[in-house]
């Protein structure tokens, strides 16, 4: 029995279930992750308040990373905000496909607002697996508090990282950074009993090796476009064949 079956009657269940998810393994994971962080931006030149401020604020761990690195290397303020604005463009399709599953009139507008904050890879991941067992009128409660859950572990897990500096080797750091990545990928080769997204993986991953030739720049980005764009054309065609013809 799914643990949202017959559970979320009003919004303190969603509340309180979006809390019980952000404190199970994806705010484990994201913990982790944010103490490499904190390591990685104290050891950039970040000092306290500048490492809080960047997870509070971009809460997304590849836009930290690139904002931290050109940091140390001294680029100027235009790079920054493009490259961080550029890494995090990724977001935008997350959130226009998130954002109408969580919709429902009696909610105000500003509340989505609120929670588009919070849309990053494991609380999209997350969400888009739960959201058809919530009811809909008690979904943005429970991603409100899935997200804030995630989100404050993340402020935890930089300040930990922050004053661990020394105490944990910088491999370690680095590999704690990338837990994240690989949990996503976990959580898609879980779903992979969804026709689109099997194929969008297995179309990506064959397309990656065949395009590192136009450099590592451009090669992941055009392996994730043409692999989505050929899963998408494929399923597509699948559907139109299974409906019934007019």
């Amino acid at each position: 029995m799914s643990e949202f079956e017959g559970g979320i009657d009003d919004n303190r269940a969603a509340f309180r279930a979006g809390l019980r998810t952000g404190f199970g393994a994806p705010g484990a994971v994201l913990g982790a992750s944010f103490i490499g962080f904190g390591t990685l931006a104290r050891s950039s030149g970040f000092d306290l308040g500048q490492s809080i401020a960047t997870s509070g604020f971009i809460w997304a761990l590849p836009g930290q990373i690139a904002l931290a690195e050109l940091v140390a290397t001294g680029a100027g303020l235009a790079g920054l905000i493009f490259a961080v604005a550029l890494t995090n463009a990724r977001l935008l399709p997350m959130t226009v496909t998130l954002i109408p599953a969580l919709s429902d009139r009696r909610w105000p507008r500003r509340l989505y607002y609120f929670a588009a904050h919070f849309i990053a890879v494991t609380a999209w991941t997350v969400t888009m697996q739960h959201y058809p067992e919530i009811p809909r009128e008690r979904r943005l409660p429970y991603f409100i508090a899935f997200g804030l859950t995630l989100w404050s572990i993340s402020m935890a897990g930089t300040i930990a990282g922050f004053f661990l500096v020394g105490m944990v080797p910088p491999a370690v750091a680095l590999g704690l950074v990338f837990l994240n990545p690989i949990y996503f990928m976990l959580m898609f080769v879980a779903d992979f009993r969804l026709p689109a997204r099997a194929l969008a993986l297995t179309f990506g991953a064959i397309a990656g090796p065949l395009l590192q030739s136009l450099g590592s720049d451009w090669g992941l980005l055009a392996a994730g476009l043409l692999g989505g764009s050929a899963a998408f054309a494929v399923e597509e065609a699948r559907r139109r064949r299974a409906s019934p013809q007019a």
